[in-house]
C-alpha cells in the first residue's frame, strides 16, 4: 500500500475530532477568540444545545478581508508575533479552532475592522467572501454542527445534557474575566466590570455569600501569585462542581492545583466532600506550558512541586486564620488566662480520663514520642471558683466568651458581648486533641528485617526521589537492588499492604512529581484517634472543664471546624434572638 497525503477537508475533520468534542468546545474556542480580539462585551446564543445553531458576537477589533481570508486556513494565527511557544499570552495561539469547526458545520463570518469603508461576510462551506453590513466587531454562526461527519453526531448527549456543558464553559470563562460583560441565550448575564466577589456569588449562588475567604498570597521569591477565593470548610459540595482554577487568566482542570487544593483541606473536611473555590495563579509565562492539549485546559508546570507547596500553605494560613475572622479575635484584649487565674491546657496524657474512648481503636500513642511540657495542667482536677465582679468582667476579654452553662451533656453555653454562642463539646475536644498530635514526633521503629518491595526500576526512582519527604512521616527507605525498595524503619503501630501504597506513590510522583499518600494516611490516622479520644456527645462537664475547653479552642489552628469539617461553634447575635420573640 503506498502512501499519500489526505487532502485537507479529512485533515480538518481529523483535527476537529480533537479541538472540537461537542458544542461547548465551539462555544469555548469562539468565546476565547473574542477575548483575544479585545472584546469586553461578548453575546452567544445556542439552540438545540448547540447541535441546530451556536452564534457568538463580540466587539473587538475585528478583522480585514484579507486576515478573514487566512483565518479559516490551518495552523493561521495572530497570537504568536514572535514565534514562542513558551511565552503564550493569549487565550488561542494553535491556529486550529477555526478551520476545524469549519470542517464539521456550516459556518458564516461576519467581522468588520473598524478601518475599511465596509465589513465582510465569509461563508466557509464555500470560501466565498462578500462586502457585509456589519459595522462593528465580529459574529460568528455555526449552524449543523457535525453534519458533514453524521457518525460524531450521533455521539452527542440530550440537548439539555449539552446544554449543561456550554453552560460550565461560559461561566468559566465569564469567572476568568470579570472585567467583560457576559450574556448567553439572553437568559444568564454578567455585566462587565463587575466585582469579582459579586461574579464568584453569580455563579456559586446566594448561599455563599458571607462564607467565603479571601486568598491573597505572594511566595517568598515573588515567582508565584495566588488570589481568589475559597469556601469556609463548613460550606462544601458533594462534587467538585463549584471548584474553578485558572493559570494566567486561563480556566484549566489541572491534577496538581486540585491535588494541592484538596491537600489544603485535608485536616478540616471529609475526603468525599468538595470545597467551593474561585482561585487565580499567576506566574511567568514561561514557567508553565499550556501546550498539552488542544483543548488547553491542560498545564504543564516547570517546577509541580514549588506551586504545589505553594498553594498548599497559601490556602492552609488562610484557613488557619478563619476563628480570628470569625470572632474578631484580634480586637479582644486576650490574657490568656481562665477564670481561675490558672494556665490550663489538655495534655496529651489525660486523654483516658477526659473520655470514654473506643477500646477497640489503635493506641496512637505509641506511633508519638513524648513531649515534656511542664506548663500543661489536668484541668479535670480543679474546683469551682467562687466568680468575683472582677473575674467575670475579666471573662469578656475572651473570644468565646462566659461559660453559662452545658445544655444536653453536648453543647457548651456561652456569652460573649451581644452574642450567645453555642459550642459542640466533641467537635472543639476533636480539633484541640489533633491539632496536639500533629505537634508530637512521631515514633519510628527499627525493622531487624527490612520490608522488601519488589518494584520495577523506573517506579522505584520515582520513589527514592522523595525520600527525604518521607521521613517526614516516619518512613526510611534505600534502594535494595536494581528492582526492588527496602523499608528499614516505618512508623511505629504502622501495618500497611506496603506494595499497593508504594506503587500508588509511583505512580503519582511520575505523573505530578510529588505524592500525598503518606501524608493523607497519617492525617486519616490522627483523624480517628482524636475523634474517638476526646470528649463524647453525652458527657457531663463541670464548669472548669468546659470555660478550659473554650479557652485551648481560642488558642487552636482551625478551631472553628472540628477535622471532619463539622462546625466547632455558632454564633447568635442577641439582636437575631429578640426577633425570634418580636422584642425589636
Amino acid at each position: 500500500m503506498s502512501v499519500r497525503v489526505l487532502p485537507d477537508f479529512l485533515i480538518n475533520q481529523i483535527a476537529a475530532g480533537e479541538v472540537v468534542e461537542r458544542p461547548a468546545s465551539v462555544v469555548k474556542e469562539l468565546i476565547e477568540n473574542a477575548l483575544d480580539a479585545g472584546a469586553d462585551q461578548i453575546m452567544i446564543d445556542v439552540v438545540d444545545g448547540g447541535r441546530t445553531s451556536i452564534s457568538v458576537v463580540d466587539n473587538g477589533s475585528g478583522m480585514s478581508r484579507h486576515d478573514l481570508e487566512k483565518s479559516i486556513m490551518r495552523h493561521a494565527t495572530s497570537k504568536l508575533p514572535d514565534d514562542d511557544l513558551l511565552n503564550i499570552n493569549y487565550m488561542g495561539f494553535r491556529g486550529e479552532a477555526l478551520p476545524s469547526i469549519a470542517s464539521v458545520s456550516d459556518m458564516i463570518i461576519d467581522t468588520c475592522n473598524g478601518i475599511e469603508e465596509n465589513g465582510w461576510c465569509l461563508d466557509c462551506s464555500t470560501g466565498d467572501i462578500k462586502p457585509s453590513s456589519w459595522e462593528n466587531g465580529t459574529r460568528i454562526r455555526v449552524n449543523n454542527l457535525f453534519s458533514k461527519t453524521p457518525a460524531r453526531l450521533k455521539f452527542l448527549r440530550g440537548d439539555k445534557s449539552e446544554m449543561i456543558s456550554v453552560l460550565d464553559v461560559f461561566k468559566r470563562l465569564a469567572m476568568a474575566r470579570p472585567d467583560v460583560g457576559f450574556v448567553l441565550n439572553n437568559k444568564w448575564r454578567f455585566p462587565k466590570n463587575q466585582e469579582i466577589t459579586e461574579r464568584i456569588i453569580s455563579v456559586m449562588g446566594d448561599d455563599v455569600r458571607g462564607h467565603m475567604l479571601t486568598v491573597d498570597a505572594i511566595s517568598s521569591n515573588a515567582s508565584l501569585k495566588l488570589t481568589g477565593v475559597i469556601s469556609e470548610p463548613t460550606l462544601r459540595r458533594a462534587s467538585s462542581v463549584d471548584q474553578y482554577l485558572f493559570v494566567n487568566g486561563r480556566p484549566v482542570k489541572d491534577k496538581v492545583l486540585f491535588g494541592a487544593l484538596r491537600a489544603a483541606y485535608m485536616d478540616v473536611m471529609h475526603a468525599r466532600e468538595f470545597p467551593l473555590c474561585a482561585l487565580y495563579l499567576d506566574l511567568d509565562h514561561r514557567s508553565v506550558d499550556v501546550n498539552v492539549s488542544p483543548a488547553k485546559t491542560e498545564v504543564h508546570f516547570l517546577e509541580p512541586v514549588h506551586v504545589r507547596n505553594f498553594m498548599i500553605k497559601s490556602l492552609r494560613d488562610v484557613l488557619a486564620k478563619t476563628l480570628d475572622e470569625k470572632t474578631n479575635m484580634n480586637s479582644y484584649c486576650y490574657t490568656g488566662q481562665s477564670i481561675t487565674n490558672k494556665k490550663i491546657n489538655f495534655n496529651l496524657g489525660d486523654y483516658s480520663r477526659v473520655s470514654s474512648p473506643n477500646r477497640n481503636a489503635p493506641d496512637i500513642a505509641f506511633m508519638f514520642k513524648p513531649v515534656k511540657d511542664d506548663s500543661l495542667e489536668n484541668f479535670f482536677e480543679s474546683e469551682k471558683p467562687d466568680a468575683t465582679d472582677s473575674q467575670i468582667q475579666n471573662e469578656g476579654t475572651f473570644p468565646l466568651g462566659r461559660v453559662i452553662g452545658q445544655v444536653g451533656n453536648k453543647y457548651i453555653l456561652s456569652q460573649s458581648g451581644e452574642n450567645l454562642i453555642i459550642v459542640d463539646q466533641h467537635a472543639a475536644h476533636e480539633r484541640i486533641t489533633y491539632e496536639r498530635l500533629r505537634r508530637y514526633d512521631i515514633k519510628r521503629q527499627p525493622l531487624l528485617t527490612p520490608i522488601v518491595i519488589n518494584i520495577k526500576s523506573e517506579d522505584g526512582e520515582a520513589i527514592l526521589s522523595i525520600s527525604e519527604e518521607m521521613k517526614k512521616s516516619g518512613l526510611y527507605i534505600d534502594a535494595f537492588g536494581n528492582d526492588a525498595i527496602a523499608i528499614f524503619e516505618k512508623p511505629a503501630d504502622w501495618d500497611l499492604n506496603w506494595d499497593d501504597l508504594f506503587h500508588s506513590i509511583a505512580d503519582e510522583v511520575r505523573e505530578y512529581g510529588h505524592s500525598a499518600q503518606l501524608s493523607e494516611r497519617l492525617h486519616l490516622k490522627l483523624a480517628n484517634y482524636a475523634c474517638h479520644h476526646s470528649v463524647r456527645a453525652g458527657q457531663k462537664l463541670d464548669y472548669n472543664q468546659m470555660d478550659a475547653l473554650l479557652r485551648d479552642i481560642e488558642k487552636t489552628n482551625r478551631g472553628s471546624e472540628c477535622n471532619h469539617g463539622r462546625p466547632v461553634y455558632k454564633i447568635i447575635p442577641f439582636a437575631e434572638i429578640d426577633g425570634w420573640f418580636e422584642r425589636i
